[in-house]
């Protein structure tokens, strides 16, 4: 046995809008367009998303931020810092 807690492969909607701290309307829209890989699965067709597409598509976010910062493209409008 193994005491790593175990981890579903995959997720619903709505849990992988809750591991990206988004909406779930996002999720719904980035499935839409493929920037985020899903099945559909069983006779109603719902959608599930494989963790280690999570981390793919979060290092692909990783990588398109880094080239916008190195290109001088984003601009820093901030969060707000409780100040």
């Amino acid at each position: 046995m193994t005491d790593q807690p175990s981890q579903r492969r995959f997720l619903t909607i709505e849990q992988a809008a809750e591991e990206l701290n988004v909406k779930q309307s996002l999720i719904r829209g980035l499935i839409k367009t493929g920037e985020l890989r899903a099945i559909q699965v069983g006779g109603r067709g719902q959608w599930r998303i494989g963790r280690q597409d999570i981390d793919d598509y979060v290092t692909e976010a990783y990588r398109r931020t880094a080239e916008r910062i190195a290109a001088g493209e984003l601009i820093d409008e901030g969060e707000p810092d409780g100040e």
